[in-house]
């Protein structure tokens, strides 16, 4: 009863954690979604974008001495070339009317070939991510914030709300919505589909780098196998939302890091890595297209 209590008690704190790495989750899931919502193909050298994002700001950090925002972007100046020019143009495009198994196996090779790439520069041990902001501890009632957790939260929501005004009101967002629908179709109206595909990967990219940067600043270590299973919980959050919904990978990441850090906090912490696959699982066999995803209707 006396634990009961306790839980009750540490609530809102559990809320303000799981909601801060909630965001991180969205923010990567955001590039799943985008890329399968164009050319339904599932991109698995995204987590390893994110890597390379958390060791360009370690570097920007620890050697050039910049502070944070910069080191965001420079991680975006080097992880959308990447995510363009490597992955999208060279793991993808030769394959994209192949069969889908082609594609996806070319990914998982990226992933490795990038993982391999950082180990040998890097070396295979985590490293310390620099503190570059002095981080204090914020009261508003019974909850604190620390100084880092309120940066990610800001930065997170402003990069979601301009990736939502850019898909919803520029010209690009509607061409890659058209494209999203048929880009066959689009094609035919004039509307340039590799250009518009190569975008949805740099923006995705783009949000997976900034990503890394802030969780390197957060959890104060990177490595060059943290692209595998935040990858895998980030697939999981596009895919509980609903693969291909923007909103949808914004609430799946929401919705699983909460249940991560309510898991923790009852005593679950060994099966954190299960409660995400776990709770796929269930959202799957209840709403197979996800919690906001709708059914896929093909004309044969």
């Amino acid at each position: 009863m006396e634990q009961l209590s306790t839980f009750f008690q540490l609530l809102p704190q559990q809320l303000v954690n799981g909601i801060t790495l909630g965001v991180t989750y969205a923010l990567i899931a955001l590039g799943y979604t985008m890329v399968y919502g164009i050319i339904q193909l599932v991109n698995f050298a995204h987590g390893e974008v994110y890597m390379i994002g958390a060791f360009t700001g370690l570097v920007m950090v620890s050697v050039y001495h910049v502070n944070f925002f910069l080191a965001i972007l420079a991680a975006v100046a080097v992880c959308v070339p990447l995510a363009v020019f490597m992955i999208e143009r060279l793991a993808y495009r030769p394959l994209r009317h192949s069969t889908r198994l082609a594609p996806l196996i070319s990914a998982i090779g990226v992933s490795i070939f990038l993982q391999t790439l950082v180990t040998l520069i890097m070396g295979p041990n985590p490293k310390a991510f620099p503190q570059v902001i002095e981080d204090q501890v914020h009261a508003f009632g019974p909850v604190q914030f620390s100084t880092v957790q309120i940066i990610i939260l800001v930065v997170a929501v402003v990069l979601m709300l301009l990736l939502h005004l850019m898909v919803k009101y520029t010209r690009m967002g509607k061409a890659m919505r058209a494209t999203s629908e048929d880009y066959e179709v689009a094609s035919l109206m004039g509307i340039d589909v590799n250009r518009i595909i190569s975008l949805t990967f740099g923006v995705g990219a783009a949000l997976a780098a900034a990503c890394g940067v802030l969780v390197g600043m957060y959890f104060n270590s990177v490595h060059p196998l943290m692209g595998v299973s935040v990858g895998l919980k980030s697939f999981c959050a596009a895919v509980l939302g609903g693969i291909g919904s923007i909103p949808g990978a914004m609430l799946g990441g929401l919705f699983l890091g909460v249940a991560e850090v309510m898991g923790v906090a009852v005593g679950l912490g060994t099966y954190r890595d299960a409660i995400a696959f776990g709770l796929l699982i269930l959202v799957l066999l209840v709403k197979p297209t996800g919690l906001f995803g709708k059914p896929i209707q093909r004309k044969v």
